[in-house]
């Protein structure tokens, strides 16, 4: 295998893969990335088993090839050379070299047959969307994911295809976000799949806010989507997402509309005292106003007082402060809506008018 190419057209494509490159391996390849040479150009694949990533790039080839290296040293390498420095790499017996002006480097390598590439995902249907259409659905939701939990099937991101509707919906248990894409489709029968947390969080991280397409292809146990000279494909979960449906609450009779922005900087001034393990904070509706209340076991306490549109009987609740400013930062426009019923119930929060978005928040008892 040989090739030569820029320094920014080699950068580019290991940049884009080496997130899912563990420090820590079980197996020693999959600390490396594969590197193939073809008639297409240059081809850079990372995996971890659950989520691999291919990049593609124009370089030119004088033989055909395909090894694996270490994938951060490869990557520190190019990155640390020069500017538009040109950039040959060629394999020489069981070694790569890097050659760039007076600089020479050799790396080991590992046989291109050991490393797990995911070829057949055996497609049940595929579509195409913008990607900033897809960005926005992870964007939106991604935040209310649980980490770690037992229930596995939480610990990622849902996507439901049902006709002209594509939504993603995520829940830990105590708060759920749930969003709908704004661009239509045709994405077939209903059909859910759940995306794992890594996954979720590097396709977030390599989308763009374009309108460049995706191409999604869904299959019996793995997801991919094609980004032109980029392509992500990720395991799914195997397990049954919860009846979503049934927690959004229905019967809220108290509302309250406030300015976004006002209200997310009182709740994040008086979080400041709230205690740092259960993030409680208790919120005071009377006619016309707001007042949040949060204090600590030292006994320090914060007030706040906001003027906000409400008719209804004064009520008194708590909320864990974090999970009400992550969705009122996930919020899109000036005014938030929050839906009450009473101090036992779940609180409904969206933005009025604009009814793609919606966030559950459950109370708690302080």
């Amino acid at each position: 295998m040989k090739f030569q190419a820029q320094r920014e057209t080699l950068l580019k494509p290991i940049q884009a893969v080496i997130g899912v490159v563990e420090r820590r391996q079980t197996m020693p390849i999959l600390a490396n990335v594969l590197l193939a040479v073809g008639k297409e150009g240059l081809s850079v694949t990372a995996s971890d088993l659950e989520v691999e990533l291919v990049a593609r790039a124009e370089v030119t080839a004088d033989d055909a090839g395909e090894v694996t290296v270490p994938g951060r040293k490869f990557l520190d390498i190019i990155r640390a050379l020069p500017d538009s420095a040109k950039v040959s790499v060629s394999t020489e017996r069981d070694r790569l070299v890097i050659k760039s002006g007076k600089s020479r480097f050799t790396l080991s390598t590992l046989p291109a047959r050991e490393f797990p590439v995911i070829e057949d995902i055996q497609v049940q249907r595929q579509f195409t969307v913008s990607q900033k259409a897809i960005r926005q659905l992870i964007d939106r939701t991604a935040f209310a994911m649980a980490q770690q939990d037992v229930r596995y099937y939480l610990n990622g991101l849902l996507f439901e295809m049902n006709g002209p509707r594509l939504r993603s919906v995520a829940t830990d248990g105590h708060r759920l976000a749930l969003c709908d894409a704004t661009e239509t489709g045709d994405f077939g029968a209903a059909h859910q799949v759940i995306v794992p947390r890594k996954g979720v969080l590097e396709l977030q991280r390599l989308l763009e806010e374009s309108d460049s397409p995706a191409k999604v292809e869904v299959g019996t146990n793995h997801i991919r989507v094609d980004l032109s000279t980029l392509k992500f494909t990720s395991k799914l979960i195997d397990g049954r997402f919860p009846d979503y449906e049934r927690v959004l609450p229905k019967q809220g009779d108290k509302e309250v509309l406030a300015d976004r922005v006002l209200l997310r900087d009182s709740l994040g001034r008086a979080s400041i005292l709230s205690n740092e393990k259960y993030r409680g904070i208790r919120l005071t509706l009377a006619k016309g106003l707001l007042k949040i209340q949060a204090h600590n076991p030292e006994q320090e306490e914060a007030e706040e007082e906001l003027e906000v549109k409400y008719d209804g009987g004064e009520l008194e609740i708590g909320f864990n402060v974090t999970y009400l400013l992550d969705a009122l930062g996930a919020v899109q426009g000036d005014g938030i809506r929050i839906s009450l019923a009473d101090s036992n119930s779940s609180c409904l929060i969206d933005a009025p008018g604009k009814p793609e978005a919606r966030y559950v928040v459950m109370p708690m008892r302080l």
